[in-house]
């Protein structure tokens, strides 16, 4: 018996492993679109005052949509914080014509914050936070976009008092532009998945940094803000430190849209490949476990390992059937994601191009944020220096 066939047999045998994990995640997308229709009935309860901050860097597509979702809210009273760096910032005038627009809304514009750390995002949530009048606290990015009855299913999870925070899945809107197209395919189809899949297995442990949903009491008790300001996952180590409190982090039944732009491949590899690195530096494992949820090069090395052309074509086949079964049910049952009904022809692309984004997260980056640049050490941020 030489090596070669026992080598063949035991990789054939561990190609298997991405089908298992998309038949996992389709049992965790149903339960998850269960539990999204027994939620889908109000209850009658308190809705208790929350405070959205808006951290805000620049322009994004079709931003005065974004910002006005929030204010079409069905709640009864919420406050919006917008916070930019300066007052050079080309979103002041959408931020103003939106508060011209919605007079009975509550929404302030702070401009400028105390250089804490190196995220200019969590400087800006500092002095956001302590100029909030609620103590529930919504954290959202400015690109997010929200349905009318988001704010009474995020706070829902917080008549529970052991619960800590709340975050939601998201999916993506994209215009039709092939890289934003490819990138918005993987928050349904590959990310929600895996966060969907974690959470069978046990109680989440972090944050995702589309929505964030917090107390000020549990923000004193990690240390404010002001303890994340240097970190490349702020989201993550929100959750975290939430959790190692002993508070539960609660994932929303209610998704929300992020509006992606118009962009060029580069811009969308380089945010493919900041979200890598933010999960490659938080959670080393997780990441390097995302290898065994990417079917398609697993299945190609199947079929050209296989010993016969049948057996080949059925890890091709079964490659397309479950790839295509858990974007079906986690992405457009359970999302409702429109994106992923009109392109999930094009998931084995994305797939490409997400195995590709992976094995380069391997390798040094620099962290590219809007129009900054970091290098990464310990986790946390570290301005670039020129030629460094």
């Amino acid at each position: 018996m030489t090596i070669w066939p026992a080598v063949r047999d035991a990789l054939l045998l561990l190609a298997l492993a991405p089908f298992a994990y998309y038949l996992i995640a389709i049992f965790a997308g149903f339960r998850f679109l269960s539990a999204a229709r027994r939620n889908s009935v109000p209850e009658p309860d308190s809705a208790p005052p929350i405070s959205i901050l808006k951290p805000i860097r620049g322009l994004d597509r079709e931003t005065y949509e974004n910002y006005a979702s929030f204010c079409q809210q069905d709640y009864p009273q919420f406050e919006i914080i917008f916070g930019v760096s300066d007052a050079n910032d080309p979103a002041i005038p959408v931020i103003e014509r939106v508060i011209r627009e919605f007079p009975s809304r509550s929404i302030r514009l702070l401009i400028g914050s105390d250089p804490i750390g190196a995220s200019d995002k969590v400087n800006k949530l500092c002095r956001m936070a302590h100029e909030a009048r609620y103590e529930i606290l919504l954290v959202s990015d400015s690109d997010v976009r929200v349905e009318p009855g988001f704010l009474r299913a995020v706070v829902a999870p917080f008549r529970d008092p052991g619960v800590g925070g709340v975050t939601c899945l998201y999916r993506g809107l994209a215009e039709d532009c092939f890289p934003a197209t490819l990138e918005a395919l993987g928050n349904s189809g590959d990310f929600a998945p895996g966060v969907l899949v974690a959470r069978l297995f046990g109680e989440i442990d972090f944050m995702l940094g589309a929505v964030m949903a917090t107390t000020k009491t549990q923000i004193a008790v990690i240390g404010g803000f002001e303890s994340l300001a240097d970190f490349l996952a702020d989201d993550y180590e929100l959750g975290n430190r939430i959790a190692n409190a002993g508070k539960k982090v609660e994932l929303s039944t209610f998704p929300v849209s992020i509006v992606y732009p118009r962009e060029t491949l580069r811009e969308a590899l380089r945010r493919q490949l900041r979200w890598n690195l933010c999960v490659r530096y938080s959670r080393p494992w997780g990441h390097f476990g995302l290898l065994f949820s990417q079917g398609l090069p697993w299945a190609i090395l199947g079929a050209v390992l296989a010993p016969s052309a049948a057996m080949a074509g059925t890890y091709l086949g079964a490659y397309v059937v479950l790839r295509c079964a858990m974007a079906l049910t986690v992405g457009i049952l359970g999302m409702q994601d429109e994106g992923m009904r009109r392109w999930w022809r094009l998931l084995p692309l994305r797939d490409l191009f997400a195995f590709g984004v992976w094995i380069a997260s391997f390798f040094p980056q620099r962290i590219h944020w809007r129009d900054r640049e970091f290098v990464v050490r310990e986790k946390r941020l570290v301005p670039a220096k020129p030629n460094s």
